[in-house]
């Protein structure tokens, strides 16, 4: 049986019912994550300038990859902080994604369409966090 986010926070104690948008939206980030930083690796070998794509896909990595996990733990309430967590994620996936709109890169193509897919979980996400 394949592990999930859904099930590993269903199997927490004080979950008894699983927030399945948000659930979905730290999926996402975790995957983000690592395209933008496997995206901002693949920059460093182009031969143009690319210091610029480069900081805005780590820096949406690393947002990313601490909205998911923030957005993971359910001891305590921490409902403000996951909100946040969330619209900073949105915007970083957002900035990231028009960023990497602007170069004519595979790779690049690939960063943007899944910061716009993370960002658009996290949208749907954000509502159901109260």
């Amino acid at each position: 049986m394949p592990m999930s986010i859904s099930k590993m926070i269903a199997a927490h104690p004080d979950v008894t019912e699983v927030n399945e948008p948000l659930a979905v939206a730290v999926r996402h980030a975790m995957f983000c994550a690592v395209i933008c930083t496997s995206c901002a690796d693949a920059c460093t070998a182009e031969a143009m300038d690319m210091r610029q794509c480069i900081r805005t896909c780590l820096d949406c990595a690393d947002i990313c990859e601490t909205t998911a996990k923030v957005a993971v733990r359910q001891t305590g309430r921490s409902i403000l902080i996951v909100q946040a967590m969330l619209e900073s994620c949105i915007a970083a996936c957002d900035v990231c994604a028009a960023e990497c709109e602007r170069h004519d890169h595979p790779h690049c193509w690939r960063c943007a369409e899944m910061c716009r897919e993370c960002a658009d979980d996290c949208r749907r996400a954000l509502p159901t966090v109260h």
